[in-house]
């Protein structure tokens, strides 16, 4: 009688642990987002594509007016990186990124919007705890395994150089 009992209990919790898992699963169906790859791919490219067009604009009219295309080429990068932080804080940044996706990875504007954002995020800590410590918590590793891949490669070239 008692093996019944544990017998039928088990019965009764494997069931309803099913039923609990399938109610779950059907939970997770309702609120996961679907995407469609194709659809973000072309949003990315598209807002990408608009940012690269942005830039040789930018180049073109400085070289317009300087005639240097190196000059112009600085420039454009310092007009992008001004334009990628005044749009992070004043929020339109996160929301070209929502938009876009991958797009705004743009390597500069990107960079650029990796730098400000915890500044703009941690600003009411302060200027030395606030932004003074978080405004490289992204780019931070950016720069060191930048600079160590750059140096480490020059060596090797050097090293090859030398034979």
């Amino acid at each position: 009688m008692e093996k019944e009992k544990n017998r039928i209990s088990d019965v009764i919790r494997e069931r309803n642990t099913t039923i609990r898992n399938e109610n779950y699963n059907q939970y997770v169906k309702q609120v996961t987002p679907t995407f469609s790859t194709v659809k973000n791919c072309v949003k990315a490219y598209v807002i990408g594509g608009l940012i690269c067009v942005i830039g040789q604009g930018l180049t073109n009219y400085f070289f317009d007016r300087s005639g240097d295309m190196e000059l112009s080429k600085s420039y454009t990068t310092i007009a992008l990186v001004f334009l990628s932080i005044l749009f992070t804080g004043l929020g339109l940044y996160q929301k070209l990124a929502k938009y876009g996706g991958a797009g705004t990875l743009v390597p500069i504007t990107g960079f650029a919007n990796s730098v400000a954002a915890p500044a703009v995020e941690y600003k009411k800590e302060g200027q030395v705890f606030g932004i003074g410590c978080k405004v490289f918590t992204i780019a931070g590793p950016v720069i060191l395994y930048g600079l160590f891949s750059s140096w480490l490669l020059g060596l090797i070239y050097y090293l090859l150089k030398q034979f």
